[in-house]
């Protein structure tokens, strides 16, 4: 018994422990699928016009080097405006940003219906390009908020799974499309830019209820899971400022940034220098049309799915960048090589393009990994563009460089060796970086980089 007056006070019981694996998964949940949706309508209208290239060359007069320069011209109104939009986003929130450039470019993407030549084509192209400006490294920069660095290049590629998705969808809807030529009065390839334009515009809408800017704002999760999440994260920033570049004029002439640049720059002429040609490359090469240049066309893009979250999750668990991205390198250019070698065949022809999309797309999880772990504060969302937009450039190199070799020669087997040269030099040149490396994950919680 208690003696007389005495008291005894409840023992309360010590908060249970949070599982970091829980949270991160829930947000990823929350944010990954409606990321993946917008990347894929995004991508989808960024290279739709490979699924009308003979009808718009007939339509417009234009020829393959002409048709090869308003493909890639979008990316130079995407490259002047993405460093500004990155930091428009990093002061705004991503919410309101992503939204305004979704609505943006969807809006553009339904008037390019309304060109009737070639300098309006590539007039679209250009303002096509300023108005997705932001979007792909906004929605990078979002995610270094919300996830830690051991568990960037995994949920990166669950993103960026996205383009190759948009291929595998967007080549049957596209066909689809184009059958309604005639139908009102308008052609196909005006049909399929409104049509595919649309869905940008209600993402958009549909952003300002989906995205929170900061952990601090996820009502979604329990207190003590937001908690978390905001002190995890906030040392994940400690950490980048304490080891990295948080100066935004510093970050632009850091040598590791140019070096980035440079490598993203190299991948991008191959991406879309194969990409923007490979639905007509397989029609002129095989004969094949219709519904079946659309299934042979997605075939690369199918197998390079499963590649992708395999070789993000391995990078995040050793913790290693640079070599997973010299590897996926040179096994891009032994799968252009093949497609070279056996042109005569079909299915050898897929085969060579499905290992270069394997890791041609096993690429961008892990890349994209690498400038957060270099960059902090404000001079992240600066050099993530900076490395996006510079990049990007080689998104009008590409396509031009296909088109005119295609001219010059009559045929594609010149320009797929200057690609293979590219990817060499890209796989040198990333092994010339440097940057942290995260701390790879272990047990079942998270592990701060």
């Amino acid at each position: 018994m208690q003696p007389a007056g005495s008291s005894t006070a409840p023992t309360s019981a010590p908060a249970p422990a949070v599982d970091g694996r829980r949270v991160l998964a829930r947000v990823q949940r929350r944010f990954i699928p409606f990321a993946f949706i917008c990347y894929v309508v995004a991508y989808i209208d960024r290279v739709n016009v490979g699924f009308v290239a003979s009808d718009l060359q007939l339509a417009l007069g234009l020829d393959a080097t002409a048709y090869g320069l308003a493909a890639g011209l979008f990316f130079l109104g995407y490259c002047l405006f993405e460093i500004p939009s990155n930091l428009i986003l990093e002061r705004v929130g991503a919410r309101l940003w992503i939204a305004r450039i979704m609505i943006g470019w969807g809006l553009v993407s339904m008037g390019t219906m309304f060109v009737w030549d070639a300098t309006s084509f590539m007039a679209a192209r250009v303002l096509l390009g300023i108005a997705e400006a932001g979007f792909f490294p906004g929605m990078v920069l979002f995610l270094t908020y919300w996830f830690p660095a051991s568990e960037r290049a995994k949920t990166g590629a669950l993103f960026m799974m996205a383009s190759p998705i948009a291929v595998i969808v967007g080549a049957p809807i596209s066909t689809a499309i184009l059958r309604l030529d005639g139908w009102l009065g308008l052609e196909g390839w005006k049909w399929l830019f409104l049509l595919e334009g649309m869905p940008a515009v209600l993402l958009g809408v549909l952003t300002f209820f989906v995205l929170a800017d900061r952990p601090e704002q996820a009502s979604w999760l329990e207190p003590r899971e937001r908690e978390w999440l905001a002190a995890t994260m906030a040392a994940d920033r400690a950490s980048r400022q304490a080891h990295g570049l948080t100066s935004i004029g510093r970050s632009f002439i850091d040598p590791q940034v140019w070096l980035l640049c440079g490598v993203f720059f190299l991948n991008s002429i191959v991406n879309y220098g194969i990409f923007l040609w490979l639905p007509k490359l397989l029609e002129d090469v095989t004969g094949t049309e219709g519904f079946l240049l659309s299934a042979i066309t997605a075939l690369p893009f199918l197998v390079a799915l499963v590649a992708m979250v395999v070789v993000g999750r391995h990078s995040d668990r050793t913790g290693e960048r640079r070599l997973y991205v010299a590897g996926c390198a040179l096994a891009n250019a032994i799968g252009l090589l093949i497609a070279v070698s056996f042109q005569g065949s079909l299915w050898m022809l897929v085969l060579g393009f499905a290992i270069s999309q394997m890791a041609l797309r096993s690429f961008a999880g892990v890349f994209w990994a690498m400038p957060p772990a270099l960059l902090g504060g404000t001079a992240a969302a600066a050099g993530i563009a900076l490395i996006n937009s510079l990049g990007n450039l080689g998104g009008f190199v590409g396509p031009t460089l296909i088109g005119r070799l295609l001219d010059t020669t009559g045929g594609y087997t010149v320009g797929l060796a200057a690609l293979i040269a590219v990817l060499i030099v890209q796989a040198l040149l990333v092994l010339q970086v440097r940057p942290q490396r995260p701390v790879p994950a272990a047990g079942g919680r998270a592990q701060n980089a």
